[in-house]
């Protein structure tokens, strides 16, 4: 197989809990959603339930991407659920408007929630917020952040 036929082959699918928009007050829903992971390589370890992501890595659900150097995928043996993933180098996640950066990341399945250290910092319109350790709550789209330093700027109309 050739080098550039394997690059381009190198993707995974698997399927994680993700929020759903359509949630009821009395309780989160959640629906079955696919993350497609691309890499330039990958090292799957079936014995250790993992996927080692390496080079130009970017995993992206049906809301959100995230891009980095290197993401290693912890599986249930079980199911097949994922159950963590850390992302390690130029962290990168894109939602909406809302961009945040940093130098690592690790993805709580069971928690639902994104913890970013390394200068965290989280850009949105023309406001910034970073600090030293950053927690997203996915479900609630809510932040966490540890020494906090927050640039507001308000809109002028024109």
């Amino acid at each position: 197989m050739s080098k550039q036929l394997f690059k381009n082959s190198i993707f995974i699918i698997l399927l994680i809990l993700l929020t759903s928009e359509f949630g009821y007050a009395e309780e989160v829903k959640k629906i079955k959603g696919t993350i497609v992971v691309t890499s330039e390589k990958l090292t799957a370890d079936n014995k250790a339930n993992t996927a080692l992501f390496e080079n130009s890595v970017i995993a992206r659900t049906s809301n959100m991407t995230i891009f980095a150097d290197k993401m290693l995928v912890y599986s249930d043996k079980s199911s097949g659920d994922v159950k963590r993933i850390d992302a390690s180098g130029n962290v990168r996640l894109i939602k909406d408007r809302r961009v945040i950066t940093s130098k690592e990341a690790t993805y709580y399945a069971d928690s639902e929630t994104i913890i970013f250290t390394g200068t965290p910092k989280a850009v949105e319109d023309n406001n910034v917020i970073s600090g030293e350790k950053m927690t997203y709550f996915i479900n609630e789209d809510r932040f966490l952040i540890d020494n906090s330093k927050v640039f507001l700027q308000k809109e002028t109309a024109h």
